[in-house]
């Protein structure tokens, strides 16, 4: 589908379908559906739509109506929603172009940034690998609208661009089975993402790994005949601002059987999900070489399957990490924090000054939050808000989770530094506290997106399937930094 925006008169635009949006409070001031409004056929609720074919004075062939519910809550995420309900509406009819109007009031760089892109996340589907696809009929142009707007907003709209094309390349990534998507692959596509946008590329295999001392992200791998990598991509801006790398961390498990201590069946179809921190660290550097911050970011990316082969480790096995701190395995499904704490040494001894992880980490904060917010737990309360407040503008629901130190009393162990795993109350906390081991006094964030990373059932705006959750934000805050 091909994006572009425009400033010509709505009444003149030559589409298939005309897209003006109605709030709840002012639909019946639209002289084309002040009737639907008045029968009751149209509300203006959010999302709520009706379709006027060949409308009076304009030039489209059908005029279709869409709620924007209260007009004083309509932020560029319900835009973003908006958006992409229209382009997943709307492909199913065949209609090949189709134009948003945004009126005076939403001529603005965020709102035309989450127009476009919730246009381009709601065109993408994950039937990349069906032999017949559904005849959808799709939709060639979506226009943005903005009838007499500043050419200004050319730079929000392709920001907004970039942006959702790579959370779709993260969508992508996070969508493929794992018997196409080894760690193997994946490397691959890191490596040929990072050719194509400039980045700088560095994939650290067994071996090295081994050479380093990563005993605790390699005991994870060890079950497994796919070998593990670690990824590193780096984006060094012209003129860097002094004295800040940040060190974007993404887990990226392929496939978590859980190793020994294997999962139920039910449902760990799922668990090839268990690389979408790592896709959206990805996403996020393919859209940051493109937008060029002016802060150094580097992307670490520990990627492996976890297997129960015969040489899987086990529980009650110890291993030394890259910090040098030595580890219980008391269950092999606590695999993720494995290794991103080597992953997260590693960033630090590479110079990082301020370090977030992203990972599918634990159970325990879906039950804690749902599928509506990503956990956030930090050792640096200013570092949280500044995050927290690009999440906010990106329309990406975090909630900021304690980390007490009375949460760490149940990461003891008797014959080693620490355990892998904790109390079984507060589990993503005590799993957030032992990440926090590795990254000590350096400002870290950990981001647990188990909740948030994929939608079991579709949405009006998105598809089935994994969701990026975390890029934008990422994006916003390198953007955003000073």
């Amino acid at each position: 589908m091909e994006t572009k925006i425009a400033f010509t008169a709505f009444e003149t635009i030559d589409a298939e379908a005309l897209v003006l949006i109605a709030f709840e409070q002012t639909a019946q001031s639209h002289p084309w559906i002040a009737e639907l409004v008045t029968s009751g056929e149209f509300t203006g609720k959010f999302l709520d739509s009706v379709v006027l074919h060949h409308p009076t004075g304009i030039g489209a062939k059908r005029l279709v109506a869409i709620g924007g519910g209260k007009a004083d809550r309509f932020t560029p995420s319900e835009m973003r929603q908006l958006a992409g309900a229209v382009v997943r509406s709307l492909k199913t009819k065949k209609m090949r172009r189709v134009a948003l109007v945004l009126s005076e009031a939403f001529q603005y760089p965020e709102y035309v940034a989450a127009a476009v892109g919730g246009a381009i996340l709601g065109d993408w589907e994950p039937d990349l690998h069906k032999s017949k696809k559904e005849s959808t009929g799709g939709i060639d142009e979506f226009t943005v609208l903005c009838p007499g707007g500043v050419t200004e907003l050319a730079d929000a709209f392709t920001r907004g661009q970039v942006v959702a094309t790579a959370q779709n390349f993260a969508r992508e990534l996070s969508n493929e089975p794992p018997n196409l998507l080894t760690p193997t692959v994946l490397a691959r596509r890191a490596a040929q993402m990072a050719a194509e946008t400039g980045l700088s590329c560095d994939i650290l295999d067994q071996d090295r790994m081994r050479q380093l001392g990563m005993g605790s992200l390699l005991g994870v791998a060890q079950g497994s005949a796919e070998p593990p990598f670690l990824i590193v991509l780096r984006y060094a801006p012209p003129v860097p601002l002094p004295g800040v790398h940040l060190a974007l961390v993404g887990k990226a498990v392929t496939f978590d059987t859980g190793g020994i201590s294997i999962k139920p069946s039910e449902k760990m179809d799922l668990m090839k999900f268990d690389m979408c921190g790592g896709a959206a660290v990805l996403g996020a550097m393919q859209a940051i070489a493109s937008l060029k911050p002016g802060i150094a970011i580097t992307a670490y990316i520990p990627t492996v399957e976890n297997m129960p082969g015969s040489k899987a480790q086990r529980p009650g096995d110890i291993v030394t990490s890259l910090s040098g701190k030595t580890i219980e395995i008391l269950n092999t499904d606590a695999e993720g924090r494995l290794i991103m704490a080597d992953a997260i040494t590693y960033a630090k001894r590479q110079g990082a000054t301020h370090l977030i992880d992203a990972s599918t980490l634990t159970g325990a904060i879906v039950v804690a939050l749902g599928a509506i917010n990503s956990g956030v737990f930090s050792n640096h309360e200013l570092f949280q808000r500044r995050l927290l407040d690009s999440a906010k503008n990106q329309g990406e629901k975090m909630w900021a989770m304690p980390m007490d130190e009375e949460y760490k009393e149940s990461l003891k162990s008797a014959s080693a530094d620490l355990p892998n795993i904790g109390s079984r109350g507060g589990g993503s906390i005590t799993a957030a506290k032992f990440i926090e081991e590795f990254a000590e006094e350096t400002p870290w964030i950990h981001l647990d997106i188990a909740g948030t990373a994929w939608i079991e059932e579709a949405k009006p705006y998105l598809a089935k399937g994994p969701t990026g959750v975390a890029l934008r934000t990422f994006v916003h805050l390198a953007q955003s930094w000073e």
